[in-house]
């Protein structure tokens, strides 16, 4: 019998719980990613600078002092680690990329990787799978400054969200990164770390008004 209450309990529970997420306005919801954006920039010690202050430093971030630009059209947040080798994707170009990337969900922490193909890959269904399997793979191009790209169908981003679409968020880079492939032994690819507000981001953080954290790294494919 206390056992059946105890299940009976927990039924009406779940219940309160689920009706009051479904009652949570947008503002709300908004209200709690920015809650959770303003926590992860003070818990990671993140020097937030303006456009101008980016544009005055020549389109770059001081790592020493873990700088991020903010993006206030978008409300992105970049900071660039490594600018690459060879070229930026010019106007009216199109190029395909390889990327290796980490994603974590800050609701839930910057800790709480929900998707990687940097071993060992994680998918949101639990599984593990070996990264020299997946390169993410994408087609970008650039018309008169504005980028448009689309994932590969065996691309992870693909697989585990079902759209092709380039979210926005992993497309702002490209204006201030070259693109390029390593021919010497000092040359290093682009690498961005990106804070993307949900209406920047996948689906499935647009559809749930969820904030994610990236790293990645953007090769030009042959």
């Amino acid at each position: 019998m206390k056992k059946l209450l105890s299940l009976a309990l927990l039924a009406m529970l779940m219940l309160a719980f689920a009706s009051c997420h479904h009652t949570e306005t947008y503002a709300e919801q908004k209200e709690r990613e920015l809650t959770a954006i303003n926590k992860f920039l003070v818990e990671d010690g993140i020097n937030v600078i303006s456009e101008e202050t980016f544009k005055a430093q020549n389109y770059t971030t001081d790592l020493k002092r873990n700088e991020f630009v903010l993006f206030d059209n978008t409300g992105i947040y970049m900071q660039i680690v490594r600018q690459g080798c060879g070229e930026v994707l010019r106007d009216g170009e199109t190029a395909t990329v390889l990327c290796r990337f980490v994603e974590s969900n800050l609701m839930l922490g910057a800790d709480s990787v929900t998707l990687t193909n940097i071993s060992p890959i994680y998918r949101n269904d639990g599984t593990v799978t070996n990264p020299d399997l997946i390169v993410e793979k994408m087609i970008v191009t650039n018309t008169q400054g504005t980028f448009n790209g689309i994932f590969d169908l065996t691309s992870l981003m693909y697989q585990n969200y079902q759209s092709q679409v380039v979210p926005q968020g992993w497309l702002v880079p490209f204006s201030y990164i070259k693109l390029g492939r390593p021919s010497k032994a000092d040359d290093e690819i682009a690498k961005v770390r990106l804070i993307v507000p949900h209406d920047q981001g996948n689906l499935a953080a647009s559809r749930n008004v969820v904030p994610f954290y990236y790293e990645i790294t953007f090769e030009r494919g042959r």
